[in-house]
C-alpha cells in the first residue's frame, strides 16, 4: 500500500519546477512606485513637492521604464472631464508630469490645445447652467406656488430636488459632455502613442 502524502507534500511536488523571475518581480514592484509617485505628485502637485525627472533617475536604469509605466497609466486615467477650476489646475499638473516622461516635442503643444478645450468646457457647462436655471425658473416658481398653497405656508425648492429638473439638466449637460468626451479621447489615444514610441 502506498504512503499517504501530506497536503504540503502535494504542494511542494507541483512548485518544484517553478522558479522565480526575479526581474519580473522587480518590474512589477517598479510599476507600482510608478503609480504611488504619480499620487504623490498629483497631490503635491500645487506646491511641487515631488520632482519627477529626479524619481526617475533615482531608479535602476533596468527599471525606468516599468516605473515611467506606473506613472503613465495613472495621469492618462485622471484626463478627464474638469468639474471646476481645481480640476484644471491638476489636469495642468499632469501635463507638466507627461512631459517628464515622454520625450516628445509634440506633446506640449497637444496638452496645451487640450486644456483650452477643456477651459472652454467649463466655460460653456457654467453658461448651460446658468441657461437652464434661467428657463426652467418660472416653472420652479409655479411649482413652489402649488406646494405653498397645499401646505399653507411658504415653501422653496431647491431645483435639484424636482426630478423634472433635474432630467432636463442632465440631458443638456450629458449632451455637452459628449461633444467634449470624444475630444478628450482623441488627445488620449495621441498621448499614448507618444508614450509607445522610444
Amino acid at each position: 500500500m502506498g504512503r499517504i502524502k501530506s497536503a504540503l507534500e502535494i504542494a511542494l511536488e507541483r512548485t518544484e519546477n517553478v522558479k522565480c523571475d526575479k526581474g519580473s518581480i522587480d518590474q512589477y514592484d517598479a510599476k507600482q512606485k510608478g503609480k504611488k509617485l504619480a499620487n504623490s505628485y498629483l497631490a503635491n502637485a500645487s506646491n511641487a513637492g515631488v520632482n519627477l525627472t529626479d524619481e526617475i533617475k533615482k531608479m535602476p536604469a533596468e527599471q525606468r521604464e516599468s516605473l515611467k509605466q506606473g506613472i503613465f497609466d495613472i495621469f492618462i486615467s485622471q484626463i478627464i472631464l474638469p468639474s471646476d477650476s481645481g480640476d484644471e489646475k491638476r489636469l495642468e499638473a499632469i501635463g507638466r508630469g507627461l512631459q517628464a516622461i515622454i520625450a516628445n516635442r509634440g506633446l506640449a503643444a497637444l496638452y496645451q490645445n487640450l486644456t483650452q478645450v477643456l477651459s472652454q468646457y467649463l466655460q460653456e457647462a457654467s453658461h448651460y447652467d446658468h441657461a437652464i436655471r434661467q428657463q426652467y425658473a418660472p416653472r420652479l416658481r409655479q411649482k413652489e406656488e402649488e406646494l405653498s398653497r397645499r401646505m399653507g405656508r411658504e415653501v422653496r425648492m431647491d431645483p435639484f430636488q424636482d426630478p423634472e429638473f433635474v432630467s432636463v439638466y442632465n440631458q443638456n449637460l450629458n449632451a455637452l459632455k459628449g461633444n467634449y468626451q470624444s475630444a478628450i479621447d482623441q488627445v488620449k489615444e495621441e498621448i499614448k502613442l507618444m508614450f509607445s514610441q522610444p
